[in-house]
């Protein structure tokens, strides 16, 4: 379908605004959502949180009047859209249910948005990520069980695959080595600007939950691991913000922000499946695309350019939510032992100089364990077995897998061998 963002109209600025009783009435059941529904939901909170802060930062660098206005308005409507969309959450849904949902998004967006990257550099920088949030989802999923008796494909609904990947303790680097070469913002594609500011908004988003709610549960080793894994989406951020790029004035940042949201909201509104949900996509998509019109006034306005340079004149889709197991699958298995170079570049575990900065950082912060380390060893005492929801080739692969993944240099000192890990790996978890 033919959809160009810069020629509908959507709802005027002006007459945006509702009233309490729609803003926060709406939850979702959490026994019987469809699991892309979930993500639909957690990844359009980080993508309004997003729109709010930049607006917020914008309007501290502005002295523009008609500019302030814009801002000032929208503002307020993106902060009852974000009210709106995260209060979806059921009140009986966990905090560590909830954190399945995040990291399904984390790698089943990451997953569509490689495959849908034009610009080869970014593409390998989403796969190298994506490894690490696949792992992340198998830590949490431990969890998830142990506190609270969860089958986690109760909540991925057999749409991903949950196994370890790339070590979680090997996560940990310098954070400079995280820095990317930035895309030119003269010939890089839409796709490529919207797939990034998609991203760095999920990731954002994900880091602050954690950050906000990691804390929310007695175990101390359960708390540690939220604060790993929290430290890891930083260095996440960190890496994906970085492949923008930084020349772009606020106006520009404005109107990608802006056609941003059009391209997410239209992409739930035709994937939704949810009759409570996609009303919502639909409505806060006129919506946005009311706020990119007056975007795309002021960008001509004082950048002297016509806003298709910079967003094109075709709808951009970035966050259709489908089973990737296939993609990842075989992301795992060819790019598991690949680590940050010294010259944002990328390299291999075998090929890492004696003085990589990163080593330090790990020694550091692992240097009385892994608190994920940890978490192997007590399902294995709980259960003498460990959770992997995959295909029976996939989970015989698993130890060959960790042994492959697993730096020698810097390990913490709790490290699961991958001897350990094979015995616990030999039969199937029963919840």
């Amino acid at each position: 379908m033919s959809f160009n963002a810069l020629k509908e109209k959507g709802i005027p600025i002006e007459k945006q605004l509702r009233y309490w009783h729609d803003i926060a009435k709406r939850k979702f059941n959490k026994y019987e959502v469809d699991c892309y529904s979930r993500t639909r939901q957690i990844l359009m909170n980080g993508i309004e949180v997003e729109a709010w802060n930049f607006k917020h930062c914008f309007s501290r660098f502005c002295d523009d009047e008609e500019t302030m206005r814009y801002l000032a308005l929208t503002k307020k409507i993106e902060d009852q859209q974000q009210t709106t969309v995260n209060w979806m959450s059921p009140c009986d849904q966990s905090v560590l249910e909830t954190t399945l949902g995040y990291e399904q998004v984390a790698v089943d967006l990451t997953a569509w948005l490689a495959q849908n990257e034009p610009d080869d550099y970014v593409r390998e920088t989403f796969n190298f990520g994506l490894l690490e949030d696949f792992d992340h989802l198998y830590r949490y999923s431990q969890w998830a069980y142990m506190i609270h008796g969860v089958n986690p494909d109760d909540i991925v609904q057999a749409q991903t695959d949950i196994m370890l990947s790339r070590p979680t303790q090997n996560h940990h680097n310098d954070n400079v080595l995280r820095l990317r070469k930035h895309y030119d913002k003269m010939t890089a594609s839409p796709q490529t600007k919207v797939n990034i500011m998609t991203l760095v908004a999920g990731e954002q988003q994900t880091h602050n939950y954690y950050a906000e709610h990691g804390m929310e549960y007695g175990n101390h080793t359960l708390r540690e691991t939220f604060a790993e894994i929290k430290d890891v989406e930083e260095e996440h951020v960190n890496m994906y913000e970085s492949l923008a790029d930084p020349t772009e004035s606020f106006y520009e940042k404005a109107l990608l922000h802006e056609f941003t949201e059009v391209c997410n909201y239209y992409t739930c509104y035709q994937d939704e499946v949810d009759d409570m949900m996609k009303p919502v996509w639909e409505l806060f998509l006129a919506q946005e695309l009311g706020h990119l019109e007056h975007a795309a006034k002021l960008f001509k306005e004082h950048e002297k350019r016509d806003p298709e340079e910079v967003i094109g004149s075709e709808i951009v889709i970035p966050c259709h939510f489908e089973s990737q197991k296939e993609y990842v699958r075989n992301i795992l298995e060819n790019e598991i032992e690949k680590r940050l170079g010294t010259d944002k570049d990328y390299t291999t575990i075998d090929k890492l100089p004696e003085d990589w900065s990163s080593y330090q950082a790990q020694k550091t912060l692992n240097k009385e364990g892994s608190p994920t380390e940890c978490t192997i060893h007590l399902i294995k005492e709980a259960k003498d077995r460990d959770i992997i929801i995959a295909d029976e080739k996939l989970m015989k692969e698993a130890p060959k897998l960790l042994k492959r993944g697993l730096q020698p240099e810097a390990q913490a000192p709790d490290t699961v061998t991958v001897e350990e890990y094979k015995e616990m790996a030999s039969e199937t978890f029963e919840f």
